[in-house]
């Protein structure tokens, strides 16, 4: 999933008024790499506001409400929503599925939300399965062409569309971590996150590594991940990163200088990533 950040700020995105900050990062020099810029030097972290990135939703055209459907949905089992954003199957484009059961209309709006990102839906498609519909959109970026190279833009998306499934289908608010950042009812449990957090590390052939990190899933938490491999000098070349319910879930190939993570690194790894999920720098205060 090749993402390229800048050394500058990871900035804000702003969804329903509510702004979602990323720490940002100063004094770093970065080295291309997938998820982005590989950090030459360790970067210092510094608190301060910057201008919001907003995001604009389009009039609901595709509307799905509870009502046309009252019984099935309040007599139902509410399905698990799922969003995943895929950089490896498509390597002209981003590609992101949308799972929630039968539930999920048409998703007009959605696709018009992403374009007000400066992104192209180039193809969609629906196909079903024992889990329910899924919606496959390939993303690029309007003015590239390209696939997403921005892992700030990457949890833009990611966002965009968490938000407008609880717009369109508020009974999965509970069901979202999100839910309690822009959704109608907050989830009833809370996940502890030195239970939910697991990180493991494996080689992949010899010039690279699979990380797979599991987490309590947050606002920024894709950039927040990316930020903290690269400031240790990890490449991270592509991936998937999964919202499921409570959960995000990501898998990374990641390398150091070209070569797959020797055990005393993968520890680093591990550890730093699990100190930060475990113990994170976001301020509740923010959302």
């Amino acid at each position: 999933m090749a993402v390229a950040m800048a050394s500058g700020s990871f900035g804000a995105v702003q969804l329903l008024g509510k702004n979602v900050k990323s720490p940002l990062i100063s004094n770093g020099c970065f080295v291309k790499g997938m998820f982005g810029l590989c950090a030459r030097r360790l970067c210092v972290i510094q608190r301060r506001k910057l201008p919001a990135v907003i995001t604009t939703f389009i009039p609901r055209a595709s509307l799905v409400t509870t009502l046309e459907d009252g019984n099935k949905y309040e007599t139902g089992e509410i399905p698990t929503p799922k969003v995943i954003i895929d950089q490896d199957s498509d390597p002209n484009a981003t590609v992101v599925e949308i799972t929630f059961g039968d539930r999920l209309g048409a998703l007009l709006d959605t696709m018009n939300s992403l374009k007000n990102l400066g992104l192209n839906v180039v193809k969609a498609n629906v196909f079903l399965d024992s889990s329910g519909k899924h919606n496959t959109f390939a993303i690029t970026k309007a003015n590239t062409g390209r696939k997403v190279e921005d892992p700030e833009l990457l949890e833009a998306i990611r966002l965009t569309i968490i938000n407008n499934l609880l717009q369109y289908h508020p009974e999965s608010s509970s069901q979202l971590a999100m839910g309690a950042t822009f959704g109608i009812t907050p989830p009833k449990q809370q996940i502890d996150v030195d239970i939910a957090t697991h990180i493991s590390i494996m080689d992949d052939g010899p010039d690279r590594s699979l990380l797979f990190v599991e987490t309590a899933d947050r606002p920024g938490l894709l950039v927040d991940i990316v930020k903290v491999v690269t400031d240790i000098n990890i490449s991270v070349e592509s991936g998937e990163f999964d919202t499921e319910g409570l959960l995000a879930k990501a898998k990374f190939h990641v390398n150091y200088r070209g070569k797959a993570l020797i055990k005393p690194l993968q520890q680093v790894v591990c550890n730093s990533l699990r100190y930060f999920l475990r113990r994170p720098t976001t301020e509740e205060a923010s959302f």
